[in-house]
């Protein structure tokens, strides 16, 4: 059985390694929705996509050949388009994050639950890296015994003069722990085995961007699963010299050796991406991971046939999506 799809909310880059990593899986386009609030990411979407047709949004959501609804709209407005789709039969794959209140959150599982719908959210900086497909098999393996400490980087470019007047308003993305930090929360959640935590600390700050106060360039967090403790910080400070938008990092220690990924680049001159270190009872070695398949879009699709849950656990995404508006709340000592 072919599986269509159709990508609803264009308005963050995200949404091209969603439709191409489904694409290359065997699903098929149905169709996209054009609205958007940043053109240049629908200039980019036509480039990358030139055969796929526009359609108006409340079409493919009626559309009952369509089974599967992707979206990177504007954080705030997912959980709307999520419910609309799953009410109208569909499962989906949000980009992260897949909302930016408690309230919203509350909402999305009650309708996940009511219809049964898949609610899947595309946490690129494990299911579009490869070195992180190894690490996964690594630790499932027992190779460095149980994972009981991670800690997670996710520095990211600012590249402020190409973003949409929305990403500085944390009402409308979340705030940097909300919308970036989901992935490190993903992250520890996965790699520790555990099935929630407890954020124990967490702090924003704005340090190079006074002209917009209410925005946060940097942020941390401490959280506790039942047998594993995690570190993470988030920032927008990678300078333009770095030839990648961010030297993302996770490291895993575990009872019988640690894991470090270097996701995007190797600063000590091997070529490429997705470099990881092993350390173990028999040495260290470096792990080339650029020749690791990619699993999780082959599995969604899996899932929306078969019923199963092999590409994410089923309330993971909204698991992580909590912790994380959760932690944004006690960053900012209010509730939301």
């Amino acid at each position: 059985m072919t599986l269509r799809f159709a990508a609803i909310g264009l308005d963050h880059r995200h949404i091209y390694h969603m439709v191409g990593e489904l694409l290359a899986a065997g699903a098929v386009c149905a169709g996209y929705c054009p609205e958007t609030s940043d053109p240049r990411v629908l200039d980019g979407f036509r480039e990358r996509f030139p055969d796929l047709t526009q359609r108006p949004r409340e079409a493919l959501f009626d559309d009952p050949d369509i089974q599967i609804v992707l979206c990177a709209a504007i954080p705030v407005d997912r959980p709307a388009i999520a419910i609309r789709a799953m009410q109208a039969g569909k499962d989906v794959m949000l980009d992260k994050p897949g909302a930016t209140a408690l309230d919203q959150v509350a909402a999305l599982e009650q309708v996940a639950a009511e219809t049964g719908r898949l609610l899947s959210i595309c946490f690129s900086e494990r299911f579009v890296v490869r070195a992180c497909e190894t690490a996964s098999r690594l630790v499932a393996e027992g190779a460095i015994g149980r994972v009981i400490q991670t800690t997670g980087l996710g520095p990211h470019r600012l590249n402020r003069a190409i973003r949409p007047e929305w990403f500085f308003r944390p009402e409308s993305f979340g705030g940097i722990l909300t919308d970036i930090a989901s992935h490190q929360i993903d992250q520890f959640l996965h790699f520790t085995g555990a099935d929630t935590a407890r954020i124990t600390a967490a702090a924003t700050a704005n340090r190079a961007l006074p002209d917009v106060p209410a925005f946060r360039d940097y942020g941390d967090i401490l959280l506790e699963g039942k047998d594993a403790r995690g570190f993470i910080r988030v920032d927008w400070f990678t300078p333009d010299g770095l030839p990648t938008w961010g030297d993302g990092r996770l490291f895993l220690t575990g009872t019988e050796g640690t894991i470090e990924l270097r996701k995007y680049l190797d600063p000590d001159g091997r070529p490429g991406a997705d470099h990881l270190f092993l350390c173990d009872r028999h040495g260290t070695r470096h792990i080339d991971c650029s020749a690791e398949p990619l699993t999780y879009f082959t599995r969604f699709l899996a899932d929306v046939r078969d019923r199963t849950d092999t590409a994410m656990p089923r309330g993971h995404a909204l698991r992580v999506t909590r912790l994380a508006i959760e932690a944004q709340i006690l960053a900012d000592g209010g509730t939301r």
